[in-house]
């Protein structure tokens, strides 16, 4: 990822299913935020307000599992305009929480869930077409594009996250030290 000093990186984060954890685990970071900067351009995420995804995307934080449509689009999206694709913690590494759904039939998680007292609405989708249709399974992000580094963990901690980045910045490869791989 190392490039020329006048050109930062394009770093996008991306919030599937999941909890916002890893994004706070990344704004953990603290003053290493400031050293980052100094390298980095955020060009996607939360903390944006743009609402496409970029197609020129150096580096990409992908939290959370994959759980409906829209999302299985976006990860298609993302790993298109991306060079290195990060599965960032537990969601997206294995599923995790959001994979606890994966025993029960989604229309039915959607009737009880979303539909008015006493309706039924279509299996999987509202019939608003508010709720996007739920996959069968939540999947881990490497079931369905491939992964570049995967950062485990409920949520990484900021020092493993912070490892990651610079070792990327470097164009160097990801090694995850004593105490910075654990799940859960």
């Amino acid at each position: 990822m190392s490039s020329a000093a006048s050109k930062k990186i394009r770093l996008a984060t991306v919030w599937l299913s999941g909890c916002s954890g890893c994004h706070m685990s990344f704004l953990d970071l603290d003053e290493k935020l400031l050293e980052l900067h100094e390298h980095i351009q955020l060009v996607h995420g939360p903390l944006v307000d743009r609402k496409d995804f970029p197609s020129d995307v150096d580096l990409v934080l992908v939290e959370g599992a994959v759980n409906n449509e829209d999302q299985l689009e976006m990860a298609a999206l993302l790993r298109k305009g991306s060079r290195v694709v990060v599965a960032l913690g537990d969601c997206a590494v294995m599923g995790n929480v959001p994979a606890m759904r994966n025993g029960f039939h989604a229309g039915n998680l959607l009737e009880a869930v979303y539909a008015p007292e006493g309706e039924k609405e279509p299996p999987g989708r509202d019939s608003r077409g508010e709720v996007p249709m739920l996959l069968p399974a939540a999947l881990p992000l490497h079931a369905v594009i491939p992964v570049d580094v995967f950062l485990p963990g409920c949520p990484p901690d900021a020092r493993t996250i912070g490892a990651a980045l610079t070792s990327l910045l470097k164009g160097e490869r990801v090694v995850l030290g004593e105490g910075m791989c654990r799940f859960g």
